[in-house]
């Protein structure tokens, strides 16, 4: 059916907004995982004025880079070397969150933040470049459906804005349910494995629609149990007294 819809002999009037709904339709769906992610790694920062800074010039950053990687992806995609560095940092990621929680001494929010930066700009690069590793996949997927670069970089520009209010609304949301930050870290293993699985045979990998389906069975679960509301708001209280 999609492949009907964006047929070349269709009338490009007619093509392009529909090409960009789905780019846009794409990049909605697949920010979720990264959005945690990003949220989680933003937590690493104790004052929530910093961690909204760091979204902000982080995405700025991510942005840069996601417009080099569509300009040069046509070459990049040549090159299983660049989907093998964005697995394994991915996969990194995953097991340097579930191993710091096995050795955290108590589930409180202390050992709930594993990443502890010192200054802004230590979680800058970081946000980067977690950004990076997702449109290694995303981006491979932009293109399938569209030819046109600046249709990508369009889909690309709004799923940056995307992500940014994702991201900021799921640091509210990984201190209110208790599952969310772990489903948010299985889905991120997905998407490494996936890029993994895409180096050695394309066909081996999930499709896309098995990932989607994932992702939403994964959030149901994450979204499935509110942490006690005195804890919130001891949380609420203690972040604005650090702002104070």
């Amino acid at each position: 059916m999609l492949d009907q819809i964006l047929d070349p002999s269709v009338g490009v009037n007619f093509k392009t907004p529909i090409i960009l709904l789905v780019l846009i339709a794409l990049e909605a769906v697949l920010s979720a995982d990264n959005a945690v992610a990003l949220a989680a790694i933003a937590q690493g920062l104790e004052d929530s004025q910093l961690q909204r800074k760091a979204l902000n010039i982080g995405l700025v950053v991510a942005y840069v880079l996601r417009v080099i990687l569509i300009l040069t992806a046509t070459w990049v995609i040549k090159y299983w070397q660049f989907e093998l560095m964005g697995a394994v940092y991915l996969l990194w990621l995953v097991f340097n969150y579930f191993t710091s929680k096995s050795n955290g001494e108590k589930d409180d929010d202390s050992s709930h933040r594993r990443l502890n930066f010192t200054s802004l700009w230590q979680a800058i690069p970081m946000i980067a470049f977690t950004d990076l590793a997702f449109s290694l996949d995303s981006v491979t997927t932009s293109i399938a459906v569209a030819d046109e670069t600046w249709l990508i970089l369009v889909g690309g520009t709004i799923g940056v804005i995307t992500l940014r209010f994702l991201a900021g609304l799921f640091i509210r949301w990984l201190d209110e349910y208790v599952h969310l930050e772990d489903a948010g870290f299985i889905t991120v293993g997905f998407v490494g494995l996936r890029l993994f699985l895409k180096v050695f045979d394309n066909h081996i990998a999930p499709p896309e629609w098995l990932m989607i389906a994932a992702i939403a069975i994964l959030f149901s679960w994450g979204f499935s149990e509110r942490k006690p509301q005195d804890e919130i708001s001891d949380k609420a209280n203690t972040e604005k007294s650090l702002v104070d």
